[in-house]
């Protein structure tokens, strides 16, 4: 069990509770985890920051990443438009948009890091860091699941954020270093972060980590085919807990999915 608790902002103690008190009213167990310890702890991701930071480091003196000054009113307005490939073809829109490239240097060269550049070299904050993503580049995998999954950097998907100006390491940062770290062989998450994988596997690549099997399963969706999201409370464990079903009734097929 590895807590995900990075944003401080939406991650509460009492969140953490609670997640872990629904699993296992559910009948998952764990092995390892914040309420356990293991070689690996700690288990929250907001204890791990040494770990990440080592990542960053290391991303940073091989020339990966570079600094990006643009704010999220910037790219909303940088972005306005519909977004056009390479191959003429409107994309929709990801979980993070494509970069217009607006900071980013000229291929070959290293941007400076030092204090005259308002950059400190040992700290990332004050400023957003992306990854330089290999333009053009067909990124396959086998996914145990769902088979050949194939993705080109550059059009379905752009530089991506690696740490945050507010001192916060993204997620396809911290999930690369846990990973690596923990020793992890298989990963199994939503069919929603497939292009997340491809963006990993490039993280795996620069920091000299393995790939560990990928297995992207359907997500769960209500009765409009819409999937389940943090705002439909209605759903979560806690609320069909309290209407009375059973961890057997949530498991089986026949959920009722009714709001």
């Amino acid at each position: 069990m590895r807590m995900e608790d990075l944003d401080p902002d939406r991650c509460r103690t009492e969140y953490a509770q609670a997640a872990m008190e629904d699993l296992r009213w559910l009948g998952i167990r764990w092995h390892e985890g914040p309420d356990k310890g293991g070689p690996f702890a700690p288990y929250e991701q907001s204890r791990r920051q040494a770990v990440y930071l080592g990542a960053w480091h290391r991303l940073l003196q091989g020339g990966f990443i570079y600094p990006c000054r643009c704010s999220r009113k910037d790219l909303a307005a940088a972005l306005s438009a519909p977004h056009e490939s390479g191959n003429g073809k409107l994309e929709p829109q990801d979980d993070e948009p494509i970069y217009p490239g607006t900071c980013r240097p000229p291929l070959g060269s290293v941007p400076p890091v030092s204090a005259a550049a308002g950059l400190d070299p040992d700290d990332p904050r004050g400023t957003n860091w992306r990854f330089r993503v290999p333009d053009g580049e067909v990124l396959e995998f086998s996914d145990l699941n769902l088979g050949l999954q194939r993705f080109q950097a550059g059009v379905d998907f752009g530089d991506f954020v690696v740490w945050r100006r507010d001192g916060v390491p993204s997620y396809q940062l911290a999930c690369v270093a846990d990973d690596a770290a923990m020793r992890i062989t298989e990963v199994v998450r939503g069919a929603d972060l497939l292009k997340s994988t491809a963006r990993q596997i490039l993280l795996n690549r620069a920091l000299g980590f393995e790939d560990p099997g990928w297995f992207h399963c359907r997500l769960v969706v209500d009765h409009n085919g819409r999937r389940l999201a943090k705002r439909h409370d209605t759903l979560s464990l806690r609320a069909l807990r309290a209407r009375g079903l059973t961890p057997l009734d949530i498991l089986s097929a026949d959920l009722p999915v009714e709001a």
